[in-house]
């Protein structure tokens, strides 16, 4: 075999190698992630975990912020898989928007670490993150988070087609709605709600997850009706008014 040969074959072995390092520094985050949170995620253990020096986490990611965005397109792809899993065409777009709801809450409810990773992304801004994570890590980030928004944007379209849903720009609502259950579920995540007996005087109750949960799947159906609920209800009460006048 030529010297040419041999050369390129060390090099599709050490390309596999680096590719299969950064697979279990990956898998040690999440691991890490989905047993202490994020807030408790180390380098030093994630390190310990793959059984490498931390200095080897930088020569393969840019930083902690790399690491974790990479993490959450794995949470991501996990979640497209389960949605594709759970959608059918066959069912009205109510439905499936309904049964997709489902499962992104309880995926969320499941790995409340992917609510705390996505909910760190979405309070920076472009600018911050093109800053902390390089572009090859951007495109794999948002080609992972494009996925499951394509998924519910098109079940948008099919409910606009048929008059159940609004005629509002499908990618910006799939965003919308993809945000809010964020928020909603986050309510989950600190597990608190407040509110007030007599001023001064705030109460701090348990936040039920079954109600939360329910809440976020409600929020997501009655935003994709959207208008078309409450030009029904002006409709149905003016017609009440007709009948009784």
């Amino acid at each position: 075999m030529s010297s040419a040969l041999l050369a390129i074959g060390r090099r599709r072995t050490t390309a596999e190698r680096r590719r299969d390092r950064e697979r279990d520094i990956i898998r040690a985050t999440r691991e890490i992630f989905d047993e202490r949170g994020t807030i408790d995620a180390q380098i030093d253990d994630i390190a310990k975990r793959v059984g490498i020096n931390k200095a080897l986490i930088y020569r393969h990611f840019a930083g902690k912020e790399e690491l974790f965005a990479l993490t959450l397109v794995d949470y991501l792809q996990e979640l497209e898989d389960r949605l594709h899993q759970k959608d059918s065409p066959r069912r009205t777009p109510l439905n499936r928007l309904k049964a997709l709801s489902e499962t992104f809450v309880d995926f969320c409810l499941g790995y409340p670490a992917f609510t705390d990773c996505a909910m760190s992304l979405l309070r920076r801004t472009g600018e911050e993150l093109f800053g902390e994570i390089t572009e090859p890590v951007m495109v794999k980030l948002g080609t992972a988070m494009a996925a499951p928004l394509d998924r519910i944007a098109a079940i948008l379209k099919a409910g606009q087609r048929t008059g159940v849903f609004d005629e509002v720009d499908t990618a910006y609502l799939a965003n919308h709605l993809y945000t809010q259950t964020l928020g909603s579920l986050h309510m989950a995540r600190v597990g608190l709600i407040v509110s007030g007996s007599r001023p001064g005087h705030p109460v701090v109750h348990h936040a039920d997850v079954g109600t939360v949960r329910s809440t976020a799947i409600t929020a997501t159906l009655a935003t994709a009706v959207g208008q078309k609920a409450l030009t029904a209800k002006t409709r149905s009460a003016r017609a009440r008014a007709g009948e009784t006048s």
